[in-house]
C-alpha cells in the first residue's frame, strides 16, 4: 500500500473518531472478511446530512471507498452492551 493511500485512509479513520465525538457517527464497524464491503457506519444524522458527511470523506473523494445509505430505525432503548 502506498504512503499516499495510507495517509488518506488514516485521515478517513481519524475523521470517523471526530464524527463519533460529535455524536454524528454512533457506530463504525470496519469489515475485513474478504468481501467488497469494507465497513458499516450507523449515523444519527438525517440521510441528507449523512450524504454530505460521506461526500466530504477523504477516502470517498479519492475514489478509495464508495458508500450507500440505508435509512432505518431501531427500537427505543436499543444500545450496545457495556
Amino acid at each position: 500500500m502506498s504512503q499516499t493511500l495510507k495517509k488518506i485512509i488514516w485521515e478517513h479513520r481519524r475523521r470517523n473518531f471526530y464524527l463519533r465525538e460529535e455524536g454524528k457517527l454512533s457506530i463504525a464497524c470496519p469489515i475485513n472478511d474478504g468481501t467488497e464491503v469494507k465497513g458499516v457506519g450507523v449515523f444519527s444524522t438525517s440521510e441528507e446530512e449523512t450524504k454530505r458527511i460521506m461526500d466530504d470523506d477523504p477516502a470517498v473523494k479519492a475514489g478509495i471507498f464508495a458508500y450507500e445509505t440505508h435509512p432505518c430505525r431501531s427500537f427505543p432503548g436499543d444500545a450496545l452492551p457495556k
